[in-house]
Parts: C-alpha cells; sequence; structure tokens
C-alpha cells in the first residue's frame, strides 16, 4: 500500500518546482530576450534554456536518483537505466510564448517503470496549475478534472484552427499552440478528441497524458498503442487523447492517414 502522504508531498514539491518555474518564463515574457532557430521550424529561446536550467536544480533535488529527459537539454543514454525519469518540456508551445500568446506552459512529468507517476503543467499566463497523480486524480487549480464523456465520434469537439472536408461532422474549438494544453482540454471536458498524427517526443506529452487519463480519458499513439516512456528514441508517433466511448471509432477513422504519416523518410 502506497503511503499517500508521501506521494501527496512529492507532488507538492513538482508543482511548486514547476510553479517557479512558470513564474520566470512569465516574468520574461513579452520582454526582450534571445530567439533563433534549433532546426527549421523549431524556435528556441534564451527563455527556454534559463527555465530548463532552474527545473533542472529544483527537480534534481526533489529526486537526484532519477534521470533527466528534457527538449533543452542534451540527451544521453544514462536516463535508460534508471527507475525514474524526469521528462521535461520548459515551455511546450513556444511559437505562442514567442509570438505574446498565452497557449503556452510548463510541462513536467515523474516517469517510474515507463509509466508516469505525476505530471505537471504551468500555465501562468492563463492562471492555470494543472496536476495529475497515478491513481488519485487530476486537477486544475484545484477543482478535480472529469474528462468529456461523449459516445459518438460525430459532433466531437477537436482544438484545431481548421478541419479537413473529411472531418466536417467534427466541431473545431479554439487550440493553443502547446500540444499538452490541448491534451488538457480533453481532461477538463473543453474538448472530446486531441490528435496529432506526426512524430514527436515524449516531453511533450507525458505529464499532459497522464491528467487526462487521471480524469477518465483515453490516451494512446496516433494508432491507438499504448505509449512506454523513456524509450530509447524518446519519440512517439502522434497521440490520441479522446473519450473513453470514441476513441476506438476515432483511430478507425485516422487509422489510414496515421499509417500513412507514421513512415519516417529515409
Amino acid at each position: 500500500m502506497p503511503d499517500d502522504r508521501v506521494e501527496a508531498d512529492l507532488a507538492k514539491a513538482i508543482a511548486a518546482a514547476a510553479a517557479e518555474a512558470g513564474k520566470l518564463a512569465l516574468d520574461s515574457w513579452e520582454t526582450d530576450f534571445r530567439r533563433w532557430e534549433k532546426a527549421a521550424g523549431s524556435p528556441v529561446c534564451d527563455v527556454d534554456l534559463a527555465v530548463d536550467e532552474l527545473l533542472k536544480q529544483r527537480l534534481k533535488a526533489i529526486d537526484p536518483t532519477a534521470g533527466w529527459l528534457s527538449e533543452e537539454t542534451a540527451d544521453t543514454a544514462a536516463r535508460l537505466g534508471t527507475r525514474r525519469v524526469w521528462v521535461v518540456d520548459p515551455i511546450d508551445g513556444t511559437r505562442d510564448y514567442l509570438r505574446g500568446r498565452s497557449g503556452w506552459c510548463v510541462s513536467v512529468a515523474l516517469v517510474e517503470e515507463n509509466v508516469p507517476i505525476v505530471g505537471v503543467l504551468d500555465a501562468p499566463a492563463r492562471n492555470e496549475h494543472w496536476l495529475g497523480i497515478a491513481g488519485r486524480g487530476a486537477t486544475r487549480n484545484g477543482a478535480v478534472l472529469r474528462a468529456s464523456m461523449r459516445t459518438l465520434l460525430p459532433g466531437s469537439r477537436v482544438p484545431a484552427d481548421t478541419l479537413p472536408k473529411i472531418d466536417e461532422d467534427l466541431i473545431a474549438v479554439p487550440r493553443a499552440n502547446s500540444i499538452a494544453l490541448r491534451i488538457a482540454m480533453v481532461a477538463a471536458d473543453e474538448a472530446d478528441l486531441c490528435a496529432s498524427l506526426r512524430w514527436g517526443n515524449e516531453w511533450d506529452i507525458a505529464a499532459a497524458a497522464l491528467i487526462a487519463e487521471e480524469a477518465g480519458a483515453v490516451v494512446t499513439d496516433a494508432l491507438g498503442l499504448q505509449i512506454r516512456y523513456n524509450s530509447d528514441p524518446a519519440e512517439t508517433f502522434g497521440v490520441m487523447a479522446s473519450a473513453p466511448a470514441i476513441h476506438t471509432a476515432a483511430v478507425v477513422r485516422l487509422a489510414e492517414r496515421a499509417s500513412a504519416a507514421s513512415v519516417k523518410p529515409r
């Protein structure tokens, strides 16, 4: 039987570290800082690196034995031999951060034996603080989250700017640049389905996936397969978070598109 107090204290410490990182990012938001592209279409800025360093210090103090996987730290194989690993995106939704839009957050997950056990999203520009603890539910600003219980795929709300004609029976709702916040919309019953059909990184989704699952949603990769974190490549093919009753139908509808998109160029 796990010690509830110990787990609660662990989650509280992680949330505090994320909140401190969120404040650092918020204080620097809409100021003059250096920005560049790591690769074409992949923006980064000085604040990403500062937040990453702060989180590394704070989280390593909480559990120094855990490995480290972050978007803004060079990856090493050392994390693969650890029971626990910190999976971090210092600023998820950097494009919105750079544009002065609020659709960004600090994302922190503690993964144990390939499964997230604590997930935190700190979105200070929205005054939102999300927390998920494995087996103990999920909250936003302390309020318990209950995911959508929609039973039919047609009419489902999807975070998207536009939808293709083939999906015109779905309803587009405003989306943040942060994929983590879009997944969290499913947890908060503000969307019924969030789907991404492209290769991505574990740090983008680990915390939000746990929050959504603890709120009652189903979360898989884009092909409907279970996601195991702290993998060697630290990649996953897309993500699909949805109300439980529509998940299979969503996987079936997107199967052909997902299969085509899953093939990596040589």
